[in-house]
């Protein structure tokens, strides 16, 4: 797992390690608290974000890149600048077309992601 940050003020991003995920996806959580948490989740072309759900609310900005996000059997194209929303046990996976980088926001905090 990777070291995660607690809530401080600033949070350095070099000073905190990448997770392999699965092929062509890696992952860093920034920061958290009981509350909210931030992860940044990088993909090579090709990369999958398999099809899962969680209880937690999530909400994902593209940072870059160009994905294929399935939504509670739902499909769409979003690219740098998209946003995107996943209510809580929704059905959702991502493929990412062009290699980019997700921004994910989750509420409550990923416990199973540290």
């Amino acid at each position: 797992m990777a070291a995660a940050q607690a809530a401080t003020p600033f949070v350095d991003d070099q000073s905190l390690p990448w997770e392999t995920v699965a092929e062509g996806v890696k992952r860093k959580v920034m920061t958290y608290d009981a509350n909210v948490m931030l992860v940044k989740v990088a993909f090579e072309t090709g990369g999958v974000g398999s099809p899962h759900s969680h209880f937690h609310t999530q909400m994902s900005y593209v940072e870059s890149g160009v994905f294929t996000i399935t939504i509670a059997g739902e499909a769409r194209t979003v690219r740098a600048g998209d946003v995107f929303y996943v209510p809580s046990n929704a059905w959702h996976g991502a493929v990412c077309e062009a290699a980019g980088m997700l921004v994910d926001v989750f509420t409550p905090m990923r416990e199973d992601f540290i």
